[in-house]
C-alpha cells in the first residue's frame, strides 16, 4: 500500500459534484472487487475475512452489514485515541461507508453464480479482483473526500504515535488477521478466509496503486505538454 505522503499526492481538486461522483464510483469498483475475491475462494484482505468470518457464525446479518458495524466500531475507537482532536465532521465518514456496505451487498449479489473448481481460475479471478479493489482505492484517493471511519483510525494512530504510516497501517491490518482467526477458531473451531490469496492481495493492491498513480501521472504530464505546445501554436 501506498505510503501516507504518496497519498496526498495522488489527491487532487475539482468541483465537489465531480469528486463525489469519483468517490462513489471508487466505492462501487472497490466492492466489486471484494466480492470477485470473495468468490475467488483462496482467502481475502483482513478487513474482509474478519466481516465474511462473521456472515457464517451469525448469518442473519449481511456482510455489508457488519462492514457497517465494524466502520462505527473504528469512529468510536478513533474518539477514544484522541477525543480532544475528534471532530463532529468526521462523522461524514458514515455516508460513504453506508455507500460501502450497500454496494457491497449488490455486488455480492451479483456475484453470487461465480462458482470456480479450477485453481488457476481462482487465482486469475483474483489478480482481477485486486485490479479492480485498487483502482477503487485509487479513485476515492483522487477525490480527496471525506475518510471512511477505517482509514481515520490509521491516520489517528498516525498523528498520535507519529511513526510511519505505512507501518501503521501494516499493524493494523495484521490486527484485523489476528481478530479473524480468533473468532474463527472460537465459534468455527477453523480459520476461514484466510489463506495464500490474503497474501496475495496485499501484494498486488500496493502494486496495481503504484501502477494507476505512474499512468495517471504520465497522462497528466503528456496532457500538460500538449496544452503547452497548443499554446504556443
Amino acid at each position: 500500500m501506498q505510503n501516507h505522503t504518496d497519498i496526498a499526492e495522488l489527491q487532487n481538486g475539482g468541483s465537489l459534484t465531480k469528486r463525489w461522483i469519483i468517490y462513489l464510483v471508487g466505492i462501487y469498483i472497490l466492492t466489486l472487487g471484494i466480492s470477485l475475491a470473495i468468490r475467488a475462494g483462496i482467502g481475502i484482505s483482513p478487513q474482509s475475512s474478519l466481516t465474511r468470518t462473521m456472515t457464517v457464525i451469525f448469518p442473519e446479518l449481511s456482510q455489508g452489514t457488519y462492514s457497517f458495524l465494524l466502520e462505527l466500531l473504528m469512529l468510536f475507537l478513533a474518539y477514544v485515541v484522541m477525543p480532544k482532536d475528534f471532530k463532529l465532521k468526521y462523522f461524514a465518514g458514515l455516508i460513504p461507508a453506508l455507500a460501502l456496505s450497500m454496494f457491497l451487498d449488490l455486488n455480492l449479489l451479483i456475484t453470487s453464480f461465480i462458482k470456480l473448481d479450477v485453481y488457476a481460475a481462482k487465482v486469475m479471478l483474483l489478480v482481477v479482483a485486486d485490479a479492480a479493489l485498487a483502482f477503487g482505492l485509487f479513485l476515492m484517493i483522487q477525490a480527496n473526500l471525506v475518510l471512511i471511519p477505517v482509514d481515520l483510525f490509521v491516520n489517528t494512530l498516525f498523528k498520535k504515535t507519529k511513526k510511519k504510516w505505512g507501518n501503521i497501517k501494516t499493524a493494523f491490518d495484521c490486527s484485523l488477521l489476528v481478530v479473524s482467526a480468533c473468532i474463527g477458531l472460537i465459534f468455527l473451531s477453523e480459520i476461514m478466509f484466510i489463506r495464500e490469496g490474503t497474501i496475495i492481495n496485499a501484494i498486488l493492491v500496493g502494486q496495481y496503486i503504484k501502477l494507476y498513480t505512474y499512468l495517471s501521472k504520465k497522462a497528466k504530464t503528456g496532457k500538460t505538454f500538449d496544452d503547452v505546445n497548443i499554446i504556443k501554436k
